[in-house]
């Protein structure tokens, strides 16, 4: 079986506010050289059988259509190294 990565992160226009208290309260914890944060969704995907174009094409689709708010999120799918 293969792992299948999909990374969703809002898009650099559109405001975080989860990231933005990530942000104001890291000093707060003694970490002090945080410029910025962003928080997003990670979704591994368990994939049987081969990982190739037909597969990585249909995730694409699954991301685009469900996984991801294509308004205001961009996706990254990506196929991690098996173990």
């Amino acid at each position: 079986m293969a792992r299948v990565v999909v990374d969703v992160m809002l898009k650099p226009e559109i405001l975080d506010p989860q990231g933005q208290a990530v942000q104001r309260a890291l000093p707060r914890l003694g970490f002090e050289s945080i410029a910025d944060v962003r928080q997003g969704k990670r979704f591994e995907l368990e994939v049987e059988g081969p990982v190739d174009d037909a597969a990585l094409t249909r995730i694409h689709e699954m991301a685009e259509t469900f996984l991801a708010n294509t308004v205001i999120e961009d996706f990254t799918v990506k196929v991690e190294e098996e173990k």
